[in-house]
């Protein structure tokens, strides 16, 4: 616990000044006015992420968590739930979509097993075990409440083993057959929202499955009353070990001043478990894009956070940052790499509102 309260009260708010500077540096580049859109606002909000008008994103790294959920013993998904380990092989044979993706974004992918059900020795796999996957949520607590901050100071270690070895920006991904349904159930919790509004099909339920999986919400939110206002209680009793850790990885990251892009709906609740820890927390989240589970809509609108693209995905795996890492690649580059109007010679507009050479003095 004395982990995360130190971890806590060092985040801290955006630099407004380094945003300033970048806005105006921006200004004085050979465009007109935020004629760039998006790739200026994220600009602008990585600088105040780092207090650096001239940030860095690279090198990049995804930290992906995998755990194993005791609910799906209610037969709340389509996969079974061996899949949890299964897939982290495929992760560490290099065979799955995000390590596709990763390459093309020129990103590393760390995989943490935070608990899985069962034992893993394999390469390139971080040891970070809590328990071998949580109990089973509709008959009670997912996890103990000390079991929950131990997880989610693993990812706050994790975050910082990260940043020490150079990361400048970290994507969260997850692995876990039944994380929608808990991902699903912290969302009623914190948004007090009906269930009905949030459950979607997550790895392809047919309606009687959904309809099966709202129900089981609805029965773990019963059992269990966990405290909206508490969001460490949310966590232990219908949340999952791969949420804890990756909220606490977005932890780790804010008190660091580190960029956190954030994936699907999962990754968004873990990412709004952070916030409600450490409010602050919520100004070094960037969303990669909106994902077709329905709760995600909701979840972004809980965070403030604009997605920057719509490709129907609903994968997870950190797939959406991987596919969104080049765009905030770009905006940066755009930053550090184009040209003044002064440097390049060229006139400002006509109206004055771009005045050329005396703009990048400014």
């Amino acid at each position: 616990m004395q982990m995360l309260k130190e971890t806590v009260s060092l985040i801290s708010g955006l630099d407004t000044k380094a945003q300033e500077r970048m806005e105006q540096h921006l200004n004085s580049l050979t465009k007109p006015l935020g004629s760039l859109g998006v790739l200026e606002s994220l600009a602008i909000k990585i600088a105040g992420m780092t207090g650096n008008p001239h940030p860095e994103i690279d090198p990049a790294m995804v930290i992906l968590m995998a755990a194993d959920h005791g609910v799906c013993e209610e037969g709340v998904s389509a996969f079974p739930a061996e899949v949890t380990k299964q897939m982290v092989k495929n992760f560490v044979t290099g065979g799955a979509a995000i390590n596709v993706l990763s390459r093309a974004a020129n990103c590393s992918v760390q995989i943490v097993d935070i608990g899985i059900n069962g034992e893993l020795h394999l390469p390139n796999v971080i040891n970070r075990k809590i328990r071998s996957g949580t109990a089973n949520m509709a008959q009670g607590p997912a996890m103990e409440r000390a079991e929950a901050i131990l997880a989610i100071e693993a990812g706050i270690e994790t975050a910082q083993t990260a940043i020490k070895q150079g990361a400048r920006l970290l994507a969260l991904g997850e692995m876990g057959i039944g994380n929608t349904t808990a991902s699903s159930a912290m969302l009623a919790a914190f948004g007090q929202m009906g269930v009905d509004q949030i459950v979607g099909a997550g790895t392809g339920l047919d309606s009687a499955g959904k309809q099966r999986k709202a129900d089981v919400i609805e029965r773990a939110l019963e059992v269990n009353q966990p405290d909206a206002e508490d969001p460490i209680d949310v966590l232990a009793k219908v949340g999952g070990l791969e949420i804890a850790g990756l909220a606490g990885v977005v932890l780790g990251a804010a008190a660091a001043r580190i960029p956190v892009l954030v994936d699907g709906f999962i990754t968004a609740v873990a990412a709004l478990t952070a916030v409600r820890i450490a409010p602050e927390a919520g100004g070094y989240l960037i969303a990669s894009h909106q994902s077709v589970e329905p709760g995600h809509i909701f979840v972004n609108k809980l965070l403030g956070l604009e997605p920057i693209v719509n490709l129907n995905l609903r994968l997870g795996e950190a797939s959406g940052t991987a596919t969104v890492l080049p765009i905030i690649r770009s905006a940066i580059r755009i930053a550090n790499e184009m040209a003044t109007y002064e440097q390049a010679g060229v006139s400002g507009s006509n109206d004055g509102s771009v005045k050329g050479a005396e703009a990048s003095k400014q």
